[in-house]
């Protein structure tokens, strides 16, 4: 692959210039910024050599120099701005076919792909080298165990203290489908492979060297089978396959790093087991929120798909465990519960008589078998006798492992016991039969209406939607205390209120055949009333989830009802409809008995294309506060705990970010061991594919909860700090909406000027790009509006707004000017919130390229308005950084993070062609003057543009 060039940032680093063009008769070498660490620039320099020699080798001398000068001319454009260069590639991308163009795109794509894996092992190698300092705490890296515990201690808190916290904390992360997600599961599964091979060559640094040759060509075998491996997909991904890839990360991760995680937290403690307080959460298969094709069939089937991920790694767990424990009866003695558990298995084998163990594992082998049959519909894949005997429940299981346990630990086998049966017992206590708790969702409009159906048809009430609130509540109310139902089964109902009413139903059956923790959570999309809340309480009555009547005695409901507040208005209500909703007779005697715990969602996404960052970002703060002071209230009057669910995307426009940080950032008081967050799309696989590297990223998960649980606060918060951020929120919002909802034309030049429309054709997800058949702003989600962005290197919802709300916060210079910047200032080194939001906006403007951004504007119909508005983008852009610079002394982008800074310096100049390129084939694209051949590839083009640009930020919506 060519040279990589000096930084694209603004942040100078020492490196070489770039090397001259490489002659065709060999590959060029990569040339990396000196800021990168060595075995970071060795990993890139030997992948980007075999991609070079495999671009050569396929495509020929040609095209390999052809994409040497894109890239040169792509670098002069971004290091100097240079308009002769500009001119040329323009004139250069104009004249490549559409083949030529496939062919480039590929490339660079590839390479993006390539230094992420090789940024992967770098992490890998912090991770490890962690773990090898010696075990002083006060050495350990933030956001690890060892850190978080010493920071404790230092307080004064205790291992007491951090366990009974555990007894009652609930964390949670919750992986998401994504209607971004471009990557290909064939193209990860290279992938992984690849960094396999980069860990052999490390591993094994004293390899003759015919034995590093043969493993440098495992990889340029592996590289030519990316490049021969098509990276789109031609159909569109079905919920099953979203189910499928999600579970993945389950058999490579989860279910063997979470047992892990446990016991490093306990060994550290000191004291025995901690409660089971970490256990994994789902969307795939149970969201429906503007997805038709999640049914009551997809739900049963993604339920069946995790207990089969779970089943399947408990009787590959027992058939090892069977191999091991070979003990002898007629060398060691077991207990009598062990002795009992032996003789009831169905292994009659003589070669086994004197071995216990064995002969009981393969009585649990049998039990598991029966056990998958029945949940999962599948078989196993040994069998030393048949299937038998089905476990009832998890709970069975585990008693029979806990005598194996018992017994090893008693006869002096408590090696074996702490390192084969511990992990396997802790991981049946987090996943059950049930892997991990699937959450419905559903939009408030779609409830509303199959309640409507529902009492139109029981001659209840013609129109229920058109009453008014307070009349809605009292018919509801009136409804959930009458035990008798008001659904007539037979119906006949409309295709959604069945749909509706099914998934209700399959909830019922799956929580009697899973367990409780199958099913737990039911979100309610778009709350903005009490009744919305009321409405789900009925359909889970008419279902038989709500077991007596709302105000009788014990009265108890299975599933609880989670409102998900998301727009700026709905964060705003928040405390207000919680506090109605818990004021209505009945309703916290209900929550009280069953379970006494209350999620609450705030959604990210909607809030911030709604109000801006500042506004987003500082309503989910407020919001927070009072609910967590509501629920003090209602926790000391009824025992009802609050959980705050974070619906956190990927872009820091959508609440993404370091995950510590954000954390850390919560108001003081509303974290307290509960927390819930979502995991989406390209995360998940960033955070989550490795191994180690996904162990690394729940443990700060963990520590960050632990940190923010049980820390005082260093100081509260000022008066004038919130005061301050109130101003702030209102003028951010105010520029925000001032353009993107106030501007004429702004929604046509956003579906002009970004890849929208290329978006929603491509094959990358379940769930369409719009709520609505519609181009409204308001209708469209909020994760293709963030890619969109991003992908034109604008990342609007990351930034905008903010410069001229500081601006205009600061005023005019004078004294009143001083005065309030050094407060901004202070709340910059001193508040976690407000210092986590000013680092994130850093780290989206460093991502941003409005001389890239600017070509797009080519592509608006309307010259004039395309040229208005992307000066206003481009003033604010200009506004932005200046106020960063005021509030943190820094001029420069990511001078707080120089690793990333690096990251960014030798990733952003392969990113640069695919945007120039994206234009272009965009020109091509819609002009529609192709043949249907060309258009093809032409459409191809755009569309590996958008999957290499992606790649390279490493982020899409």
């Amino acid at each position: 692959m060519p040279q990589t060039p000096a930084p694209a940032t603004s942040r100078p680093a020492a490196g070489r210039r770039p090397s001259p063009p490489s002659s065709s008769s060999r590959p060029s070498r990569l040339s990396i910024p000196g800021g990168a660490a060595p075995a970071l620039l060795h990993d890139i320099r030997l992948l980007g050599r075999l991609l070079g020699e495999v671009i050569r080798e396929q495509e020929g001398a040609a095209a390999f120099e052809l994409i040497e000068r894109i890239r040169q001319l792509a670098v002069a454009y971004r290091r100097r701005r240079d308009r002769t260069a500009g001119r040329e590639l323009d004139r250069l991308l104009k004249g490549l076919s559409a083949d030529q163009s496939v062919s480039v795109i590929r490339a660079f794509s590839y390479f993006a792909h390539l230094a992420n894996l090789a940024e992967d092992r770098q992490q890998l190698r912090r991770i490890r080298e962690a773990a090898r300092r010696p075990a002083r705490a006060s050495a350990a890296p933030a956001g690890t165990l060892a850190a978080a515990l010493d920071k404790l201690a230092h307080a004064g808190v205790g291992a007491d203290q951090v366990r009974a916290l555990l007894d009652r904390a609930w964390v949670s992360p919750v992986l998401t489908a994504h209607p971004t997600e471009v990557q290909r599961k064939s193209i990860l599964d290279a992938e992984r492979g690849i960094g396999e091979l980069l860990g052999r060559l490390e591993a094994d640094a004293d390899l003759a060297a015919t034995q590093r040759q043969d493993t440098e060509q495992q990889l340029r075998a592996r590289i030519t089978q990316l490049w021969q491996t098509r990276m789109l997909r031609y159909s569109r991904l079905t919920v099953a396959d979203e189910i499928d890839n999600s579970l993945s990360y389950y058999r490579s991760t989860f279910l063997r790093q979470i047992p892990q995680l446990y016991a490093e937290l306990e060994q550290r403690l000191g004291t025995g087991a901690v409660a089971p307080f970490l256990r994994m959460g789902q969307w795939i298969g149970g969201d429906r929120d503007g997805n038709p094709n999640v049914t009551a069939d997809t739900l049963r089937l993604a339920l069946a798909r995790q207990s089969e991920t779970a089943l399947r790694h408990y009787l590959q767990q027992v058939h090892e465990l069977g191999a091991e424990l070979s003990m002898s009866g007629r060398l060691v003695g077991i207990t009598p519960a062990m002795a009992e558990l032996a003789e009831r298995s169905p292994d009659h084998n003589p070669h086994r008589e004197d071995e216990p163990y064995r002969r009981a594992l393969t009585g649990i082998y049998a039990r598991l078998a029966a056990t998958l049959q029945e949940l999962a519909g599948t078989q196993a894949l040994r069998h030393a006798v048949a299937p038998q005997d089905p476990y009832p429940d998890a709970a069975a299981f585990l008693a029979d492992l806990g005598i194996i346990d018992a017994s090893l630990r008693s006869h002096h086998a408590q090696t074996l016991a702490d390192l084969r049966v511990k992990p396997l017992i802790r991981a049946v206590q987090v996943f059950g039969f049930h892997l991990a708790t699937l959450d419905l969702r559903q939009s408030s409009d779609r409830h509303e209406a199959a309640v409507a159906e529902l009492l139109a048809a029981a001659g209840v009430e013609t129109d229920y939607s058109a009453l008014d609130e307070a009349a809605k509540q009292a018919l509801l109310l009136e409804l959930l205390g009458q035990p008798r139902p008001v659904r007539l089964r037979d119906g006949p109902w409309s295709e959604t209120t069945a749909s509706e009413l099914g998934v209700f139903d399959a909830a019922r059956q799956a929580r009697a055949r899973y367990g409780e923790q199958a099913l737990r959570h039911c979100i309610i999309s778009h709350t903005e009333t009490v009744s919305d809340l009321l409405e789900v309480l009925l359909l889970q009555k008419e279902s038989g989830l709500l077991h007596g009547a709302l105000g009788q005695p014990h009265a108890r409901l299975e599933m609880i009802v989670v409102p998900l507040f998301e727009t700026i208005a709905d964060l705003r209500h928040a405390e207000r409809i919680m506090r109605a909703f818990y004021a209505l007779p009945g309703i916290a005697a209900l929550m009280q008995d069953s379970g006494g715990e209350q999620d609450v969602m705030l959604g990210y996404s909607d809030s911030n294309k709604d109000g801006g960052i500042l506004t987003s970002n500082w309503e989910l703060y407020r919001a927070e506060l009072a609910l967590v002071r509501l629920f003090d209230q209602l926790g000391a009057e009824h025992g009802i705990r609050l959980r705050l669910f974070h619906g956190r995307g990927g872009t820091v426009g959508r609440g993404g970010g370091p995950t510590y940080d954000a954390i850390l950032a919560q108001p003081p008081g509303t974290v307290n061991g509960q927390i819930r967050l979502t995991e989406q799309g390209e995360i998940i696989a960033s955070k989550y594919a490795h191994p180690e590297i996904g162990r690394r990223n729940l443990e700060t998960l963990v520590a960050a909860t632990l940190e923010a649980s049980l820390l005082p606060p260093a100081r509260a918060v000022p008066e004038s700090f919130l005061q301050a951020a109130d101003a702030l929120s209102q003028a951010g919002m105010a520029a925000y909406r001032r353009l993107v909802y106030e501007t004429p034309g702004f929604t046509d030049y956003f579906f002009a000027a970004t890849p929208i429309r290329e978006i929603a054709e491509l094959n990358i997800g379940s769930r369409p790009a719009s709520r609505k058949a519609s181009r409204a702003i308001e209708d469209l989600r909020a994760i293709p509006w963030s890619f969109s962005w991003g992908q034109s290197r604008v990342a609007l919802p990351g930034w905008y707004g903010v410069g001229s709300a500081i601006e205009a916060y600061l005023g005019t210079p004078g004294d009143e000017h001083d005065r309030r910047l050094a407060l901004l200032r202070r709340m910059a080194r001193q508040w976690p919130f407000f210092r986590t939001l000013l680092s994130n906006i850093d780290m989206v403007l460093a991502k941003t390229d409005l001389g890239i951004a600017e070509r797009y504007v080519a592509l608006a119909g309307n010259k004039r308005l395309g040229e208005r508005i992307f000066a206003a983008i481009s003033q604010e852009w200009q506004r932005t950084g200046r106020a960063l610079a005021l509030l943190t002394g820094h001029s420069q982008r990511l001078a707080a993070d120089p690793a990333l800074a690096d990251a960014l310096a030798y990733r952003l100049p392969y990113v640069d062609p695919l945007n120039h390129l994206q234009v272009e084939l965009m020109r091509r694209w819609r002009r529609g003057e192709a043949d249907e051949a060309t258009a093809e590839r032409l459409q191809r083009g755009i569309h590996l543009s958008i999957n290499g640009i992606a790649a390279g930020l490493r982020n899409t919506g």
